[in-house]
């Protein structure tokens, strides 16, 4: 790709952007939510149109105006947000688009064996004829890659693969990785994560405000080499968490059990403090939040605010009590993202807002700037719509939502999880800058890194059962990792 540029409205994207990639090697991508990575290997992909620039590939200047003419040439583009068709099988979903026919008709006696030979060569353990909504993102991530291999392709893109992955399915990708890349393919993989960086990278290209920094053999790089690079400045202490006064218990729950997710769970939240909730994928810790703000119902078991009883049946329950809940998945449930930034901001709290049958749209729109600076949120028009602005910049956004009003609990579940270095660092020093307002904070986080470097106190689960509990000073990642596989060895 030689000189690419694109510009949307208000903003240049990319500015005559260079990346060269070679065959059989892992290309990684790297830069600040925003830079460009995502619009770049777009572009590649047939998804956008560039303004200017050449694609050459393999040898000959080629032009793509969609995904489908891409994947015919041979490059495909796994995407963050995966897109399969689940009612269909996943025989039909590998050939969709490309069914062996007989005639006029679809021939699937064909289709199931050529994918159940696909499958068997991949090895991976899926039979064809199942529907692929039955599959775990990590499975459907599978059935991606065999689509790709199923086209004969040549380059193959993966934006943010893992983001959603648990360990093990992690391995079961780097697997596949290699195997293609030892097929001569290459693979150019958008991360946030360092230590995939060196495991598996063989380059490294960094982009900041739509432009390539550089691109070296990662062999040339250590860490704060690649940080500086993707933030133009050295970054300290991605962890910037300083000491608050701790103050009365805000938040309890005395043997809260919930359907089959959660049981007998006792956890305890102070005025300005941190707590970490720590586990493996599927410990319970999401499902025990939602239902402190009212998203799943409460078996058992009982949710004191300040002291006293509070009965939670709605979300709309939680946050009149001032409990906020910043979700996992920000895109699909935390900002409406066809809308503003302004009205995703002022959403909850419209009532606030009323002149009589009317809403006060000066007033509301001085309350939402405000917030958003205090935030930081980057964008040159808050009338933009969400979807328009980077991972970091939406999650200040879902902030500023909930602490338009004042709150006495927040619920953060992934909070950094998808966005960048630099980004991770403001978000960790916004959730600071709260505790120190007084509000007790809830961080549910995968990343044992995050967990130590930001909790007061870490609670851990296992399979619905909290099996762990440490101070700041006595967590560590042993102590913790074996309460997360069912240890019981809390301090």
């Amino acid at each position: 790709m030689k000189g690419i540029s694109k510009s949307f409205p208000g903003v240049k994207a990319l500015d005559h952007v260079d990346l060269q990639v070679r065959p059989g090697t892992v290309h990684m991508m790297m830069g600040e939510n925003g830079a460009g990575k995502s619009t770049l290997m777009k572009i590649l992909n047939g998804l956008y149109a560039k303004d200017e620039g050449k694609i050459i590939y393999k040898g000959q200047e080629v032009v793509f105006h969609n995904p489908q003419r891409a994947l015919d040439a041979g490059i495909a583009m796994i995407h963050q947000e995966l897109s399969v068709v689940p009612e269909m099988t996943i025989g039909e979903n590998i050939f969709l688009g490309c069914e062996p026919r007989k005639g006029a008709f679809v021939d699937y006696k064909k289709l199931y064996q050529d994918a159940q030979a696909l499958l068997d060569k991949l090895n991976v353990p899926y039979d064809p004829h199942e529907k692929e909504g039955n599959l775990t993102v990590s499975g459907m991530q599978q059935i991606e890659i065999a689509k790709a291999i199923s086209r004969g392709a040549s380059v193959v893109v993966m934006d943010e693969p893992t983001s959603s992955l648990t360990t093990k399915e992690v391995e079961i990708l780097f697997k596949q990785i290699a195997e293609l890349k030892a097929q001569n393919v290459a693979i150019i993989y958008i991360t946030h994560k360092m230590d995939e960086i060196f495991r598996i990278g063989d380059y490294v290209s960094v982009m900041r405000d739509g432009k390539m920094i550089d691109t070296k053999p990662i062999s040339e790089l250590d860490t704060d080499q690649i940080i500086t690079m993707m933030i133009g400045r050295q970054l300290n202490n991605i962890y910037p968490k300083y000491e608050v006064p701790i103050g009365d218990v805000v938040l309890e729950t005395k043997n809260l059990t919930g359907n089959k997710w959660f049981r007998n769970v006792n956890i305890k939240v102070h005025a300005g403090e941190i707590v970490g909730l720590s586990g493996l994928v599927g410990a319970g810790r999401s499902e025990v939040c939602r239902a402190i703000f009212g998203l799943d119902p409460i078996v058992s078991g009982e949710v004191y605010l300040n002291g006293k009883i509070l009965s939670v049946k709605s979300p709309r329950d939680g946050i009149d009590a001032g409990i906020a809940y910043v979700p996992e998945d920000r895109k699909g449930v935390g900002l409406v993202v066809e809308q503003s930034i302004l009205t995703n901001v002022s959403l909850p709290h419209l009532n606030h807002f009323r002149k009589g049958m009317f809403l006060d749209k000066k007033r509301e729109r001085e309350k939402v700037m405000q917030m958003c600076k205090k935030m930081t949120v980057k964008t040159p028009d808050y009338n933009f719509a969400a979807a328009s602005l980077s991972g970091g910049n939406q999650q200040k956004v879902v902030l500023a939502k909930w602490i338009l009003e004042p709150i006495k609990v927040l619920i953060l579940d992934e909070p950094t999880r998808g966005i960048d270095v630099g980004a991770k660092a403001e978000i960790h020093k916004l959730m600071c800058d709260l505790a120190k307002e007084g509000i007790a904070v809830i961080m549910i986080s995968s990343e044992l890194p995050e967990i130590l470097g930001m909790s007061d106190r870490v609670y851990v689960m296992h399979e619905g059962d909290l099996t762990g509990e440490f101070a700041r000073e006595e967590a560590t990642q042993e102590k913790i990792m074996m309460a997360a596989i069912g240890g019981t060895n809390h301090e």
